[in-house]
């Protein structure tokens, strides 16, 4: 399209409803997209982790300071 036509559909106004008509579309369906990959996550992430921790018994000195200092 060469510049004279893009300023005579300008001036009417179709190009911008148009371009705006797309910008909401976009706008929706990038919404409905992030919000899905949010839900997926929720679902595919645990929210508890019921795996039992070990503790392991310091044996050195350091490792005994340490461990006095996280209780």
């Amino acid at each position: 399209m060469n510049r004279k036509k893009a300023r005579k559909e300008l001036s009417k106004g179709k190009t911008k409803m148009e371009d705006f008509k797309l910008k909401v579309v976009l706008s929706i369906l990038g919404g409905i997209v992030f919000s899905f990959i949010f839900i997926l996550l929720a679902f595919v992430l645990p929210a508890n982790d019921e795996k039992k921790q070990v503790i392991i018994k310091p044996k050195t000195k350091l490792e005994k300071i340490s461990h006095s200092l996280k209780q």
